[in-house]
């Protein structure tokens, strides 16, 4: 019995992840992460992980930091650094230091890249890592009366070069360096090399993985933790928020999000790199672990196209099953897939409902009212039963019934009474199945 059991929770959960996996392949991800990652004793784990991704046809650039090493390095050379604003002041001396700290780990993380032991996640792996000059780069200048000299910004990216590899599968792996047309070199972030690769590209998604969870004691020993989900507007304002005393490192990858989604990324993910398999847990379940920024709120409400018969299908095939709804053929669903609306989020379907208007009549009937059984008490119901009500009303319909052999308490809960059949259209009154003894509950719209 065990074993049935787990082989059931092993084919739904292939089922629930396997729209993810048709909606990411051939997309563009870019993941930065930092160089206290790469020395943590989850990044071969995180490896296996991005493996697994490139197998799934995404297409992904991986930028790493490398402040750990550069520190150490400098260190060991009994070197110091000055700092303005956060930055790194690099003169000669230091850039040979992160040039070497840099280009160790940066073949490092191709070595592990190549890995193909057997009985381990990298087995009959084939990944082709890709590394260039893409990256140009010029001086952030001086600041604050101190000269950073050789730290830069991201003056401009090569996109058609990484789109040229990626094309070709390959995963591209870059520093955090850039490169001037005079032939220096420049000491950047992570971040800011992410931020602008994602942009240059159209990613479909930006991924950071933080050292810190998000999450901070204020002076009232509250926790706060970003939401799972922000809009741009929404992220500037947790910035504003004073209150909140978001660690500054999340504070930066917050702005890096604003600017990516404000140009042409998709979504931006904020998550936290300690828990196990976290990109894994972000990507391919509905809720996620981090934080998800998108330039417009990522729930729709829209009238439903032809395109919409299979999600809704699935939604309501095993509500008919139980005998909650009516049953619907395709065909007729595709006849009538004018008369519905979805509700999504993110671009999956998990809510749907029905208006059919009576000609002649000021009543309206709603039918196949259903939410899939994973995003239920959350409100979606309301929502969708909220908008059929504007909907009717907008084409003047003074009052709504449904019918229902199970719901009877919800939709008394919203504003229906129970009625007899014999106060529905003649016409509704003839279709009625005596089998099912539906219950028939109205609203009236005007109130």
């Amino acid at each position: 019995m065990d074993q049935i059991n787990s082989n059931n929770q092993f084919v739904s959960w292939l089922r629930t992840v396997a729209p993810y996996v048709n909606a990411f392949r051939g997309k563009t991800f870019v993941i930065g992460f930092s160089g206290e990652m790469v020395t943590g004793n989850k990044f071969v784990d995180f490896i296996h992980d991005i493996n697994l991704l490139a197998s799934l046809g995404i297409r992904l650039v991986l930028v790493h930091g490398a402040r750990p090493q550069i520190q150490q390095k400098l260190d060991a050379n009994n070197l110091s650094s000055q700092s303005v604003m956060g930055m790194r002041v690099t003169d000669s001396i230091t850039l040979q230091c992160i040039k070497e700290s840099v280009g160790r780990i940066h073949l490092e993380i191709e070595a592990l890249l190549s890995m193909g032991l057997p009985n381990s996640p990298m087995a009959n792996a084939s990944i082709t890592v890709a590394s260039g000059n893409f990256v140009t780069a010029c001086p952030v200048g001086v600041i604050n009366g101190v000269d950073l000299m050789h730290t830069g910004k991201v003056r401009k990216i090569n996109a058609h070069a990484i789109h040229t590899h990626l094309q070709q599968g390959e995963v591209v792996l870059v520093s955090p360096l850039g490169y001037s047309p005079t032939g220096e070199i420049f000491n950047l972030t992570f971040k800011n090399v992410a931020t602008e690769i994602a942009i240059a590209l159209n990613a479909e998604k930006l991924i950071f993985l933080l050292d810190t969870p998000g999450t901070t004691k204020s002076s009232t020993k509250n926790t706060y933790k970003l939401p799972r989900e922000l809009t741009v507007v929404d992220c500037q304002t947790v910035l504003d928020d004073q209150s909140n005393q978001l660690p500054h490192e999340t504070k930066e990858f917050l702005g890096c999000a604003i600017k990516a989604c404000e140009s042409s990324v998709t979504r931006t993910h904020l998550i936290n790199r300690n828990a196990d398999g976290a990109i894994l847990q972000e990507l391919f379940t509905h809720h996620g672990i981090g934080c998800m920024v998108s330039q417009e709120t990522l729930q729709t409400l829209r009238k439903a196209k032809i395109e919409d018969v299979g999600s809704i299908l699935q939604i309501i095939e095993p509500l008919e099953a139980e005998g909650v709804l009516v049953k619907r053929k395709r065909e007729l669903l595709e006849i009538e897939i004018d008369r519905f609306i979805i509700l999504e989020h993110d671009g999956i379907t998990f809510g749907c409902a029905a208006l059919y208007p009576f000609p002649n009549k000021d009543v309206c009937e709603l039918a196949c009212l259903a939410v899939h059984p994973d995003h239920r008490n959350a409100g979606h119901g309301d929502k969708l039963l909220k908008h059929i009500e504007n909907q009717a009303v907008s084409q003047g319909i003074k009052q709504l019934f449904v019918l229902t052999t199970h719901a009877t308490h919800w939709f008394i809960e919203h504003g229906f009474t129970e009625t007899t059949l014999s106060e529905l259209p003649k016409e509704k009154q003839d279709l009625y199945n005596y089998q099912r003894r539906s219950k028939v509950y109205i609203k009236d719209l005007n109130k």
